[in-house]
């Protein structure tokens, strides 16, 4: 994960060389050469995204990237809505990356304490999800967890209502698709990393940003740092509710976003919450030398 942008850009490779220096441990390694199971689990792959999405960004600033896109709005989803605060100036590098480890740490132990799971739930509406919720929980947690676009939702709770609601879903003319994560992210079974969470953001110091980001949470822009406080710790236990943040950036205007950090999942989002608006992707070393039209 970054190796490619890092072995052509100085500014990425001092951004994992802090990481190592903040964190303690050597996240770098990790991130270039695995191994993959260490990397994919919580607790280490929130730090390496976190890091790995900075470190594009400031590959590109060094390229004068962020220059010519000149970003008014950010949004990150779940996770990389601190990156999104941290690069719009809400938290320093340090101090998002000591969260970001926190966050993950937390995660992973309330993902071993329950045994949950997630469903992405393809082909209805909203209405519907809640229905096969309902249905297939039978006493169990079981919500929805990831608006991401128009006909897909990810739901999320206790293992065996995941598994109930396959056949669930079936019966309301629905796929699913049972996701293999280590937790029901985004559900009620977070609530213990919700707790801690609460505590490290109390001891973060946040400041109002030079740009607004727009919450998973309230899909509205975070207000103040008592906001932000408020919603990242929400944000853990309550749905990412990504395509109506994306819709209220579409709605004020904007019709160019631009995903910086590893994959491509937002691009590929995009084109299905509204075509007409341009989306491009830098997550590789090849992405630097196109200078966006």
């Amino acid at each position: 994960m970054g190796k490619d942008v890092a072995d052509v850009s100085a500014a990425a490779r001092k951004v994992y060389a802090d990481a190592n220096r903040i964190l303690g441990w050597d996240l770098t390694t990790l991130c270039f050469e695995g191994p993959a199971e260490r990397l994919n689990a919580t607790d280490a792959s929130q730090p390496a995204i976190f890091v790995t999405s900075v470190a594009i960004w400031e590959a590109c600033k060094e390229r004068g990237l962020v220059d010519e896109w000149a970003p008014t709005a950010m949004a990150g989803l779940s996770l990389g809505e601190y990156t999104a605060l941290h690069l719009a100036g809400w938290f320093g590098f340090e101090a998002g990356l000591k969260l970001v480890a926190e966050r993950g740490r937390l995660m992973q132990a309330a993902a071993e304490s329950s045994r949950g799971g997630m469903v992405s739930i393809m082909g209805v509406d909203e209405a519907v999800v809640n229905t096969i919720c309902a249905e297939a929980a039978d006493g169990d947690v079981l919500a929805p967890a990831n608006f991401n676009c128009a006909g897909q939702i990810v739901i999320s709770g206790s293992k065996e209502a995941c598994d109930r609601s396959v056949a669930v879903a079936e019966k309301y003319g629905a796929r699913a698709i049972p996701l293999v994560v280590a937790g029901a992210f985004h559900s009620p079974l977070m609530q213990p990393a919700v707790d801690g969470l609460e505590l490290a953001l109390r001891d973060t110091e946040i400041t109002s940003g030079t740009l607004g980001v727009v919450s998973n949470v309230s899909a509205d822009y975070h207000a103040d740092p008592n906001t932000v406080r408020g919603l990242l710790r929400e944000q853990v236990a309550k749905p990412i509710r990504w395509q109506a943040s994306i819709e209220r950036l579409v709605a004020e205007g904007f019709d160019r976003f631009i995903e910086v950090g590893p994959g491509r999942v937002l691009t590929g989002l995009m084109r299905k919450i509204d075509r007409s608006a341009k989306a491009l992707n830098f997550s590789a070393a090849a992405a630097l030398e196109k200078v966006p039209a």
